[in-house]
């Protein structure tokens, strides 16, 4: 790895991010058990595999990376697992981009943007403020389709609620969201 930390600095922003994947855990396992079980995966794969980390993307996105499929990994266990997506041949969509060690199978485009990619990292900062700012179960339902990309009868099924309910909690969180945005990135009130 280029940009290799040393053990103990990995550790340390390891740590320093616990808080931030602790409460994406738990938003969306809504188990404290749980929770604390797929960011303690997390923590360790990210360790075991500090050198396949290769610098290109953040810390962070890498390691939220991580949790995603720790989380679902825990949902799994949990018997609420939801299949994955197919095309029409049956194969299953998720290999068609990643290969069977979590790497995707053809890298994506490196952005050259400095500036663009500090202006990016500070609207994603403020989206996770707006995002953190959701209601509980508005923010779950948001999370579970834009975050983990399950589909609505996963949701309903997940949550024992309709899809006319998960459609007006989905609508809701991005009117909060627009709202938020307007007022803190963009600087002017929602119209």
């Amino acid at each position: 790895m280029s940009d290799s930390l040393p053990p103990a600095d990995l550790h340390g922003h390891l740590q320093a991010l616990r808080p931030t994947l602790l409460r994406l855990a738990q938003l969306q396992l809504r188990n404290a058990a749980w929770a604390e079980d797929a960011v303690s995966e997390t923590m360790l794969a990210a360790l075991e595999g500090a050198s396949r980390f290769a610098g290109q993307s953040q810390l962070k996105t890498w390691v939220v990376g991580i949790l995603k499929h720790k989380v679902l990994d825990q949902l799994r266990l949990r018997q609420r697992e939801v299949a994955y997506d197919t095309d029409d041949d049956g194969e299953v969509l998720e290999d068609l981009i990643f290969v069977p060690d979590g790497h995707f199978r053809t890298m994506p485009q490196t952005w050259d943007a400095p500036a663009h990619a500090l202006q990016q990292r500070q609207f994603f900062e403020v989206l996770e403020a707006c995002m953190d700012a959701l209601p509980g179960q508005i923010g779950r339902v948001f999370l579970m389709r834009e975050w983990l990309e399950l589909d609505t009868d996963a949701i309903c099924q997940e949550l024992r609620i309709s899809s006319t309910n998960v459609w007006t909690m989905l609508h809701r969180a991005r009117m909060r969201l627009r709202e938020c945005l307007q007022l803190n990135w963009f600087g002017t009130p929602a119209t």
